[in-house]
């Protein structure tokens, strides 16, 4: 089937320009489209790489070496006088659970042990060099693939290391990451190495949607048809894109230009030099798309709508995206006096400065979000903002439980306590609980199965010599006398480092913690939670109980934003089902684990444990209202620190929740 055409995406004109840019500018790093779902992200990127020219390569050459000047360190090479042949440009998509042997290469180390020959097998990377390599939910690959490909990006080379064993050759190749939010973010280190960012949302416009779907209609029912009757525009974009390649080496970049970038950046207050790189290159990059030989205010006001936004946020709270109002007040005080004039005109056209596709923020979804739209959708309520409830204004609780409803904001997070959870677990990848997986310090060694590892892992290289000696009076050497190593030698190194956890808050929002601000401490110590867990890659989930049942706010999810804005919106009032939260918490654990069963759950209750009785139906007794050990609890027992929020400890697991692989704390706020 023929790939969806560029041209008949409808709208998404940033997004289209931000992969244009970057098509004709490799160096500026990539694109990193963040979006909710069923926007076209994958279609559009999927349909660029139609419009990339064809790459002459060295025949029979594994990694595509240019043959005018061919990579030196080549494992195929050298290539003294290569033959050329032409090839299109790739598309290489990395799918979500590849391993980074898969990503980067491999040695064939038992063929290296046994014949002593170096067998490399190029990986994804080698694929993509020259072409592009998309990356589709970028956000849930784990981070140390994420680092060694932005690495490769930033370096345009790969270098592959096993037992003293090292490869490396050229991957060059335009790099586009696609994400959900709400799956989680990616931290800001990986943020700052994409190069660009867009935000896309489905358009609200009726007939909009009705084009989208109309044309999604026709190339379905007839794809050859439907791509021919676009495949007269896709040409004429591949041509503007050739035309602007070629005429980027002389566009000039004026030390004025470089003055307002810089000024735009410190005006920003964006972290690094990186800014400022990707900035200039994007300028330079829009001005060859305009067919212009010199880098003007409006290509600086385009290039950093596109590469300051992601760059901005200084923890996950923040709201993406860039105040276009900062950005116009920053390009006339960083212009010159001669050029004031021209700077209130190009100040006038707003957000304009598309290229040849017009404006790139009237299309439909195709611009960033307004920044003053804030992500939980509280209309512009700051956290510290909110009012805080007079004294005792929601301790009081009617005979049915309800009362008055309080909403009260969060003071600035503060470092949070560590909560782990005992024993050695292998969930994914993160800085909590230790787990044993293919990463951290090496604390012993295990047979592979059928020459496999078990879970992943590089082998150990004196460990299989250890184990081929010790069987060599067995089986005998090899015919020149050398050690024969078979694929049942080969050992595996166990790694012991650090995992996620899923971290569930079962959060006390009934009357009696509205008194006396205890609920602004209370989100005060969950947001400072949800910070935590954020640092340390942990998947978060959110259960509230208050008047006479408890809910799931936020089943578990890696977007620690999504549930800073539930509990942002989080109001007070009515009685404790201490209960029916802790069962309702039970119920998520136990969900979560048939999903998930390698990520241990830790649980943390946040209550002042003023709970009423306990329902017939519901197994959990209740706690007692002061501050000591619950007598002849069997299902829990708990002891209350009035120091202030944070505190928690070992708790006895209850039945079916596993000993070793749970651990819960309660947290209480000050008196």
């Amino acid at each position: 089937m023929r790939p969806y055409p560029f041209t008949a995406v409808v709208g998404m004109a940033e997004l289209r320009l931000a992969l244009v840019l970057c098509t004709i500018s490799p160096s500026i790093g990539g694109v990193l489209v963040r979006g909710e779902k069923g926007t076209a992200k994958s279609t559009m990127v999927r349909a660029l790489a139609g419009l990339l020219p064809e790459v002459d390569v060295v025949d029979g050459c594994r990694f595509s070496c240019d043959p005018t000047a061919p990579d030196a360190a080549c494992p195929d090479g050298p290539h003294s006088t290569p033959e050329s042949g032409r090839r299109p440009a790739r598309l290489v998509e990395l799918p979500v659970g590849a391993a980074e042997e898969r990503v980067v290469g491999s040695l064939d180390l038992e063929r290296a042990l046994r014949d002593g020959v170096t067998d490399f097998q190029p990986g994804l990377l080698a694929g993509a060099h020259r072409g592009m390599l998309y990356v589709d939910e970028v956000n849930l690959l784990h981070d140390h693939l994420v680092d060694t490909l932005l690495d490769a990006a930033a370096m345009g080379r790969v270098t592959v290391e096993r037992e003293g064993v090292s490869v490396s050759h050229a991957a060059r190749f335009v790099l586009i990451g696609t994400m959900n939010p709400e799956e989680g973010e990616l931290r800001p280190q990986l943020l700052d190495r994409f190069g660009l960012t867009v935000e896309v949302a489905s358009s609200r416009d009726a007939a909009e949607r009705v084009q989208v779907v109309r044309r999604r209609l026709a190339y379905e029912a007839d794809p050859d048809a439907f791509a021919a009757g676009y495949a007269a525009d896709d040409e004429a974009l591949a041509a503007e894109i050739a035309a602007a390649r070629a005429l980027l080496p002389s566009v000039t970049l004026t030390d004025e230009a470089l003055l307002q970038i810089a000024e735009v950046c410190a005006a920003f207050e964006v972290d690094g030099m990186r800014a400022d790189i990707v900035t200039a290159r994007t300028a330079a990059a829009h001005a060859a798309w305009c067919g212009r030989d010199t880098v003007s205010t409006e290509d600086i006001r385009v290039a950093a709508r596109l590469a300051l936004p992601h760059r901005r946020r200084r923890n996950p709270f923040d709201a993406p995206g860039i105040d276009s109002d900062q950005l116009d007040e920053a390009l006339r005080n960083s212009q010159p006096p001669e050029d004031s004039d021209s700077g209130s005109d190009d100040s006038d056209s707003g957000d304009n400065g598309d290229g040849p596709d017009g404006p790139d923020d009237d299309g439909p979804g195709g611009g960033a979000p307004d920044p003053a739209d804030n992500a939980d959708g509280s209309g512009g309520t700051s956290r510290n903002g909110a009012q805080t409830p007079p004294s005792g204004a929601g301790e009081g609780e009617s005979g049915d439980g309800q009362s008055k409803q309080q909403r009260v904001g969060a003071e600035t997070p503060y470092r949070a306590k560590l909560f782990t959870v005992d024993g050695t677990g292998t969930g994914a990848d993160g800085r909590r609980s230790r787990a044993e997986g293919d990463r951290g310090r090496t604390v012993g060694v295990r047979p592979g199965a059928g020459g496999t590892a078990r879970g992943g892992g590089s082998p150990h290289l004196v460990a299989t010599l250890r184990t081929a000696a010790r069987n060599r009076p067995e089986r005998g050497a090899r015919a020149d006398g050398g050690l024969l190593v078979l694929p049942r030698d080969v050992r595996y190194a166990r790694k012991e480092g650090k995992e996620g956890n899923l971290v569930l808050l079962c959060v006390d929002s009934s009357g009696s913690m509205g008194a006396r601000s205890r609920m602004r401490e209370v989100k005060t110590a969950v947001l400072s939670l949800l910070l935590d867990a954020y640092q340390r890659r942990d998947k978060v989930g959110l259960v509230t109980f208050r008047a006479s049942e408890a809910e799931v706010a936020l089943p578990p999810t890696g977007s620690v934003d999504v549930a800073a804005a539930r509990l942002e919106e989080l109001p007070t009032g009515g009685r404790t089902p201490l209960a029916e939260g802790l069962t309702r918490a039970a119920e998520v654990l136990r969900v979560e684990a048939l999903r998930d069963g390698n990520r241990r759950p830790l649980l943390v209750v946040v209550t002042d444990g003023r709970a009423r009785a306990a329902p017939s139906h519901c197994s959990v007794p209740t706690p007692p209202r002061t501050g000591s050990r619950a007598p002849g609890c069997p299902l829990w027992s708990w002891t209350a620190r009035r120091a202030g929020c944070g505190s928690g400890s070992r708790r006895p697991s209850p039945p079916g929740w596993g000993a070793s692989t749970w651990r819960w704390g309660m947290l209480l706020p000050r008196s």
